[in-house]
């Protein structure tokens, strides 16, 4: 009998539990999360009804994997672009919420005298909701479509960026063991710099490579990449101090700006499903009942810590955030519970070994608990509203009222703001690549052109090799929005501009030269006047450089174009808006999309057939069709069944040319489908038939009566012929024909009449 590794009969149980608890828990309507953690209470050694995983060491591993394809996955579905168009109100409210929910966790545990850490790693379990369970809540009340579901989904997205950072915050601390503020610092400053340099070199290398590599990827291929990417951010992250979630969850919000990321979307999802099952299992599988019972005071505590506590600052966020007291309500009483993150969390102190055994198994008792509550407390947003409007005074309800609308109007834009937040962002991505730049080249290249080349041979050749690759970082940083708009407009508005604006390039000249100096004193001993002139002449050579400017250029045009490769793709497949369409707006324009049906008579003919423009006064901007798009079709191009076409007109003349498609839809639409119903029948040509003698091209049967002859018996002989166009018939055969009933008792009648006919010449 062959033997058979506990691993593989742990992950049968496991599976098999998992399997049975989300049929049962699809049938109640209820999360999946939660039948997979029930799962894990079956399949642990606390329920004696069932077996028992024998080796948890091997699931914990597995269960580690699990959160990297969750960060991943959710990472895919992350974007940065998303993220600057959430608005202030989804930023106030999430950092509100974090902040205050914080402090509660940390509250609550000190109440019970736990640890310290104990307390902050509470915090952050309490301070995210759980995104999973509040988008089956809205789908499962049909309230995905209002206006404050988008609001509670924005700010579910900040959360969850927020809850990477906090990560890292507590993993830093449960390390180094030290609350000073110059680590925390010192790890935020480090997080900034990882983040905007994998940011930027995976916008700019990855997208090239898929690019190149796009004819030799299939589903299989791309899969394999994908992961080896994923999991080679999880070492990287690792190696440099980071937990290996937050470097799956980098490369899935990278490969988002791509634009095979919905593939790798589909791809992965199998696989992010299977193990992140076996995640929510092992959490399960750490549920003891005799804790909870031991904990029941300390876990109803916590559970109406979340209840008042998100529905109070929930609410108190959004209504700061300037909203409508009615909108800060209901997203309030939707965020009360929490979810995967909070799992994400306690799994990352128990393997840190910095919180107690108490802690996983009352965290679990209080999301299963919260996320039963949850489509209540939904439904509950509504009458307390109400009782809210009832009983608060007045006045403060005004008071209300004019905060929200002044909030949403009001507009700081200008052009100081425009240009220090460009020159800020310049600044910083500029700084953080050269002196990544800087530090590869002074720990990799300079050691080994050292060992080739000689000690002092090989530093002059290092200098010149890590002036070369930072210089046009150095160049775009001193250079950048020097000629833009905004910095020629506040030029020439007023001469006292003229100092502030000077200072901001000499500054940047200045961090310049700072590189330039650490450099070759890092690999010359020299005074500090001399390395600081040659620094300042680089700096000279450098800004008025033509190459360099040149590919500084370049570089930039690459990254942006990496970055907009996604959007631009969605646009030219017609499923997101073209830029320009926005701006019609301002000429009381629009652009619309229209689908030509299959049954529309449009369908075959060309724009100048159909003279759209002077029919109905609109413009065809493009015609998409699958994966081909036409931009600005002329008069020759044709309009075929599914194909989409862009329109630009008034509301007016939109709204005709919509009425009059819809019409010509209609009007080739034929309900009576009945009488198109195909028939095999026969017939016997006569002797004096206008077809006998005749081929059967030339008979007129297709022709003429739109029916099809597919089969023939010659007289004499029971053998049924496949037909030719150039078979004669003859008296006596037996034709068999497919058509409508209607055309065959016309052929029928026809050759009828025929034989009367003859029959009455001959007489």
């Amino acid at each position: 009998m062959s033997h058979l590794a506990p691993l593989i009969s742990d992950l049968a149980l496991i599976l098999m539990c998992a399997g049975i608890m989300t049929l049962i828990f699809k049938k109640l309507k209820q999360p999946l999360v939660l039948g997979y953690i029930v799962a894990g209470f079956m399949a642990s050694p606390h329920f004696e009804f069932t077996p028992s995983v024998t080796d948890s060491a091997n699931i914990q591993t597995w269960s580690e994997i699990g959160v990297i394809f969750l960060l991943f996955a959710l990472g895919l579905e992350f974007s940065f672009k998303k993220l600057m168009r959430v608005g202030g109100s989804a930023v106030i409210s999430a950092c509100t919420i974090i902040l205050c929910m914080i402090c509660i966790g940390v509250s609550v545990g000190w109440m019970f005298g736990w640890k310290q850490m104990d307390c902050i790693y509470l915090g952050g379990m309490l301070a995210m909701s759980s995104t999973t369970i509040i988008y089956k809540a809205f789908d499962d009340m049909g309230l995905r479509q209002q206006r404050f579901a988008g609001l509670v989904l924005s700010i579910l997205i900040l959360e969850d960026i927020l809850a990477i950072v906090l990560m890292v915050m507590l993993s830093t601390m449960a390390v180094s063991q030290n609350f000073e503020g110059g680590e925390m610092i010192y790890s935020l400053s480090k997080l900034v710099f990882f983040l905007v340099l994998w940011f930027v070199v995976g916008i700019y290398l990855i997208p090239l490579f898929l690019k190149r590599m796009r004819k030799l990827m299939n589903n299989e291929t791309l899969l394999i990449m994908s992961l080896g990417l994923c999991f080679g951010m999880v070492v990287l992250a690792a190696k440099v101090g980071f937990s290996p979630a937050f470097g799956a969850f980098i490369m899935g919000s990278i490969l988002a700006e791509t634009v095979e990321s919905e593939h790798i979307d589909k791809l992965v999802a199998p696989v992010k499903d299977l193990f992140g099952a076996i995640f929510f299992v092992s959490v399960g599988m750490m549920v003891d009942p005799a804790m909870i019972v031991e904990y029941k005071f300390p876990i109803l505590a916590i559970v109406l810590a979340v209840l008042l506590g998100q529905t109070i600052f929930g609410t108190a966020g959004v209504l700061l955030s300037g909203q409508p007291l009615k909108t800060a309500m209901q997203c309030g009483f939707s965020l009360t519970q929490i979810g995967e993150f909070a799992f994400i969390i306690a799994s990352l102190g128990v393997s840190l070994n910095v919180t107690s055994s108490f802690l996983y198994p009352i965290v679990v008792a209080v999301s299963v608990i919260t996320t039963f509550l949850t489509p209540y407390m939904i439904r509950l947003s509504q009458p307390a509203y109400q009782f809210v409007n009832r009983h608060v005074p007045e006045r403060w309800m005004r008071l209300l009222d004019r905060y929200s609308s002044g909030t949403q109007g009001m507009d700081h834009s200008s052009n100081w703001k425009k240009l220090l937040s460009a020159i800020v962002r310049i600044t910083l991505v500029y700084t953080v690549l050269s002196i990544a730049m800087t530090l590869f080249c002074l720990h990799v290249v300079v050691p080994l052109l050292t060992d080739l080349l000689g000690d002092l041979p090989g530093r002059i050749a290092g200098a010149v090799v890590t002036v070369g690759a930072v210089s046009p970082f150095l160049r775009a940083l001193i250079m950048k929005k020097n000629r833009s708009l905004e910095f020629k407009a506040l030029w020439s508005d007023n001469r006292f501009n003229h100092a502030p604006l000077i200072s901001l390039i000499l500054l940047r000249i200045v961090i310049a030269i700072s590189f330039l100096v650490f450099i070759i004193e890092e690999l010359f001993q020299a005074s500090a006047a001399l390395v600081t002139g040659i620094a300042i002449v680089v700096v000279a050579l450098i800004i008025f450089s033509r190459f360099l400017k040149k590919q500084s250029i370049v570089l930039e045009r690459t990254f942006v174009q990496n970055l907009r490769s996604k959007e631009m793709h969605q646009v030219f497949l017609g499923e997101k808006r073209p830029e320009y369409a926005g701006k019609l707006l301002d000429r009381d324009l629009h652009l619309s999309d229209y689908v030509i049906s299959a049954d529309s008579s449009w369908a075959g003919k060309t724009l100048r057939e159909l003279n759209l423009g002077n029919k109905f006064g609109v413009h065809v901007a493009s015609i998409i069709r699958g994966t081909h798009r036409v931009n600005i079709p002329d008069g020759n191009s044709c309009i075929f069944p599914n194909d989409t076409i862009q329109v630009i007109g008034t509301d007016e003349q939109l709204s005709h040319f919509a009425a009059a498609a819809e019409k010509v839809a209609d009007a080739c639409r034929d309900d009576d489908f009945e009488k198109y119903e195909m028939q095999l029948k026969q017939f016997v040509i006569g002797r004096h038939s206008d077809l006998a003698g005749k081929t059967i091209g030339n008979s007129g049967i297709r022709a003429h009566f739109h029916c099809l002859i597919v089969g023939v018996e010659f007289s004499g002989d029971n053998l049924l012929r496949t037909p030719e166009v150039n078979m004669v018939l003859g008296a006596g055969d037996i034709v068999w024909v497919v058509g409508e009933e209607r055309n065959l008792n016309k052929l029928f009648l026809a050759e009828v009449e025929a034989e009367k006919n003859r029959v009455a010449e001959e007489k």
